[in-house]
């Protein structure tokens, strides 16, 4: 009877992201919202550029590879739980829910990676400014680039492997609106153990690039203190505030929600992940074009180029 439902478990539930009814709803709503917002708004980054030459630049090649992984990280998760909403389920396939998973956990890391990249970029921009068109050369960055979505890759791949070969039963009741790794494993009936291990370990990986980032940090602002003037302070801050803005962001959720014990997890956390899989990508264009007076004529540019056309 157990090798049968074990058998049996070709589709989970997803519970949302507080399970009741008329709050799922109005997270529907949000979503219907954040969605769209997401899409136009990383995308109105990447258009304006590639249009703008002043931005053929390192800061802005990342940033338009950030971009795209927002796209692509809402994209994961959000059409999937709107879709379950129109049509009144919540079921999603057995290989759609580590798909999703597979996909999630290597985006969150190319995310932490693209991040960590930009924060050497900036470093080395402010910290050695004589040499950093030698050090950040275009096939460096590509290189760069590169490797983050290599090592991102080789991070989620045992994350696929070890959970999907996991046991599960009667309970196929996913606490949150996608298929979260933690989720996951906390529904296994079989041993779980080397799962945990995998999950904690892949946390600790995850906070590398933090420390990277703290690291280029500490450089930046050491520099800045050498030759302390309010206008070197000032370009410190005006060049690395929107990025320190979304690293607070998207690092303060997801290290808060990975970095405790599996047993601590509960239906509660689905608002969390709420914040780094939807919020985050959605503000992360707004941060920085709002804080980024080259960004802004980029994107004013781009409307005026736009609007100017001939119908």
């Amino acid at each position: 009877m157990r090798e049968e439902n074990q058998s049996a478990a070709t589709e989970f539930i997803l519970l949302g992201v507080t399970g009741q009814q008329e709050q799922e709803d109005i997270f529907f709503i949000l979503f219907l919202l954040i969605y769209p917002i997401t899409l136009v708004g990383n995308m109105l980054i990447i258009l304006a550029i590639l249009s703008d030459g002043r931005l053929h630049n390192p800061m802005y090649f990342f940033l338009a590879n950030l971009s795209l992984v927002d796209i692509f990280f809402s994209s994961v998760t959000i059409p999937k739980m709107l879709v379950n909403h129109l049509v009144g389920s919540r079921v999603i396939s057995f290989a759609g829910c580590f798909t999703q998973m597979d996909f999630m956990i290597f985006l969150a890391n190319t995310d932490s990676y693209i991040l960590a990249v930009m924060a050497v970029d900036r470093a080395v921009a402010i910290s050695r400014p004589l040499h950093y068109t030698m050090i950040m050369r275009p096939c460096s960055c590509v290189l760069m680039l590169v490797a983050s979505w290599a090592v991102a890759t080789i991070n989620s791949i045992p994350h696929a492997v070890f959970t999907a070969s996991l046991s599960f039963c009667e309970n196929r009741e996913v606490d949150n609106f996608y298929c979260d790794v933690a989720a996951l494993i906390k529904l296994a009936c079989s041993d779980n153990h080397l799962n945990v291990k995998m999950l904690h370990l892949g946390a600790s990986i995850f906070s590398l690039p933090f420390l990277c980032i703290i690291i280029s940090y500490v450089w930046v602002f050491a520099t800045v203190l050498r030759v302390p003037s309010t206008k070197g302070i000032l370009k410190a801050f005006s060049t690395c505030g929107s990025h320190l803005t979304v690293v607070s962001l998207y690092y303060g959720t997801v290290m808060g929600m990975y970095l405790r014990p599996l047993t601590s997890y509960s239906q509660k956390d689905a608002v969390i992940t709420v914040m780094y899989t939807a919020v985050t990508p959605m503000l992360n264009p707004f941060i920085y074009s709002l804080r980024n007076r080259d960004m802004k004529a980029a994107v004013g540019k781009l409307f005026s180029r736009s609007s100017s056309s001939p119908q």
